[in-house]
């Protein structure tokens, strides 16, 4: 019979032990999972400082461009650029790039023969 209180006391042990260790690794799993989420947040955080730094300077250029709108000057040029409008007076100016003078560059002197005998 001490055997068998043995065995028993050894099967509880043993229960005990494997619910002890289910217990630590669904703890460890809840664990790694607010790991991730943190880590996720610190990311996303950031992201956010990144675009937010990045509004503020297209913030600083659009309210230049204001500024300068609300000028004579700026606003002159502004209905030149929309409307294409002019002064009187005022023609149109065409500006033409320089032309290239593309030449061929002298052929071999063995080109020259073959294309004298005909190939």
């Amino acid at each position: 019979m001490k055997k068998r209180r043995g065995q028993k006391r050894d099967a509880k042990e043993y229960l005990k032990v494997a619910l002890l260790s289910i217990l630590i690794v669904w703890l460890l799993w809840l664990l790694f999972g607010i790991v991730r989420k943190e880590e996720i947040a610190r990311n996303a955080v950031a992201d956010t400082k990144n675009e937010l730094s990045s509004l503020a300077q297209r913030k600083e250029v659009l309210e230049g461009n204001i500024e300068e709108l609300k000028t004579p000057r700026g606003e002159e040029a502004t209905y030149r650029d929309t409307y294409g409008v002019a002064r009187p007076g005022e023609g149109v100016i065409i500006v033409v790039p320089p032309s290239v003078a593309t030449s061929t560059p002298p052929l071999p002197w063995w080109r020259t023969f073959l294309g004298k005998i005909g190939f």
